[in-house]
Formats: C-alpha cells, structure tokens, sequence
C-alpha cells in the first residue's frame, strides 16, 4: 500500500526551516503533464503555511476543497502596500483565486469566508498539528473535500472539545486516504465487536478477540472500539484507546521522521514538568 509523504513545514515553528533548501526556488519546477494554465476562482482554502520568497512575496501552502494541496505565490504579499497583507494567516476561512501552470500558480484573489476561528493557547499547537499530518500525508493536487470538511470541522471544535475532536480527524483522515481502521466487526471471523470483551489490534487487518493479553501488544476494550467507530468518545477510557490505536496506525504512513508538532508538545510538558510553566500543556499525540 502506498505512502504519500511531503515535506513537513509549520508556519511558527521555527524548526521545521531546517528542513527547506536555502532557496525556495525548488517549488518553481514544473511538473511533467502539468504545462497547461489553468483558472480556479472563489475556492474555499485554509493557508497552511508561508514564508518569504524573493524580496517582497510569499510562498504558499494552501490546502482547497475541490483541488487539494496548492503551492501558490503571492506576488508582493510582503510590501508596505500588498491588497492582502496581513490576510493570508493560517486557520481563516478563506475564498482564494489563483492561475496555474506546473506544479505551482500565482494567487490572484483572496475573499473571506466565514468567523475566522484561529485556536488560542495550547488549542494552537493542537491545530498546527492537523496542518503537519495534512503535508506529510497528502500529495499536491490530490482533492479531498472529506478531510477538508474534517479538518475545518475539527478547527471549530478544538476549544470546546480538544480531545474528540483531534481523534475524529485522525479517525476520517484514514478513512478518506484508503487506510480505514475496521473496528466494529473482528479481522479473523467477523463477528460483531463486543463492548465488553478485549480485543489485541493488529494493523492493517484489524481486531483479534483476546481473553488472555499479554504484556505486550495494542489491546483495547470493544467499548472503545465502537466509541470510535461512531465517533462518540464521550467517555475519557475511550479517548485514551482511541488514542493509542490512532497513533499506531498513523505511524505506518508517516514513516520514521518524526512530527515537529509532536517533539514541541514533548519540551512544553518537560518544561512543565521543571516547574518553569504555570499552565498544563498536553501532549496532543
């Protein structure tokens, strides 16, 4: 089964500038098959990051509903008069216009669309995070309305409900690229998941009914299971095993770099932990 993988790249954190050539000018390449110049207009995006390039723009990583990853270029988005400075930040419902020919275009037009929901706080790393598995899961140019509604309906939960809502992306961001979790029925014989019983997952198959767990292994309550699979984690044991199923499937995909969003979540709960912070952050994976 293949993996999709891209080049991580968050707008804040300052670590993932490493990873990028010392110029930017690798994104101007054109594709094979790509020569023709196409027109998109008035398209629902969310930026998922920029930097500069060249003396006044700025290189764009927008993700679309109907036309998926888009790099883009936004002429003199830097200048003391640009039409859409300050405009062009993560995580606001955005109308965007663009012109392409090759594997990057030109921004032509930015609209609003909707309350801008930007996440405050510890809520902010959680939403960075939804932008990394984005670029290191999706390729440019491969539409996915379903993970673009996921991703904006789990942006609008964030504050309210963290946790759920950041599992229920993981959950349908399976499911839309191929790579679904089977977790209402056994992987062996069929049979409908339990609540009561334990089951060991085994991935890419799915769960083993298990009477006796060992030490080792990816075992979870049937309850939990179902929870998942109807996306309803109300209870904390279910987001807990939603949680640890998640993680391990993603990790197949994602391969052995690790998620910047993930190690900086890691210092700020050591930092806390030093007893330098007043406020708890969680490790969101």
């Amino acid at each position: 089964m293949p993996v999709r993988s891209t080049m991580c790249a968050l707008p804040p954190l300052h670590a993932c500038r490493e990873q990028l050539p010392a110029s930017n000018d690798y994104l101007l390449r054109q594709a094979p098959g790509m020569s023709n110049r196409s027109l998109v207009a008035l398209e629902p995006a969310y930026v998922l990051h920029h930097y500069p390039y060249r003396d006044s723009s700025l290189l764009l990583e927008v993700f679309s509903r109907h036309h998926g990853r888009v790099g883009l270029v936004a002429r003199g988005a830097r200048s003391a008069r640009a039409r859409w400075r300050g405009q062009l930040q993560g995580f606001s419902p955005l109308l965007l216009s663009w012109s392409l020919r090759g594997e990057l275009g030109t921004l032509t037009g930015l609209d609003t669309r909707g309350v801008n929901v930007t996440p405050a706080g510890r809520h902010l790393l959680s939403a960075y995070y939804l932008n990394e598995l984005i670029l290191r899961l999706l390729a440019r140019h491969d539409p996915h309305p379903g993970i673009f509604d996921a991703y904006e309906q789990a942006l609008q939960e964030l504050d309210g409900r963290e946790e759920p809502a950041l599992r229920i992306f993981e959950k349908r961001l399976l499911d839309e690229l191929g790579y679904g979790l089977l977790l209402d029925r056994t992987a062996d014989s069929g049979q409908p998941v339990e609540p009561e019983a334990t089951y060991a997952y085994q991935l890419e198959q799915g769960p083993v009914r298990c009477d006796n767990p060992a030490d080792s292994g990816l075992y979870l309550r049937g309850s939990s299971l179902l929870s998942l699979h109807h996306e309803a984690l109300a209870e904390p044991q279910a987001g807990r095993d939603a949680k640890r199923l998640l993680r391990a499937a993603l990790s197949i995909y994602l391969g052995s770099r690790p998620l910047k969003t993930r190690e900086v979540s890691r210092r700020l709960v050591t930092f806390t932990a030093a007893g330098r912070e007043t406020q708890e952050p969680r490790d969101i994976r």
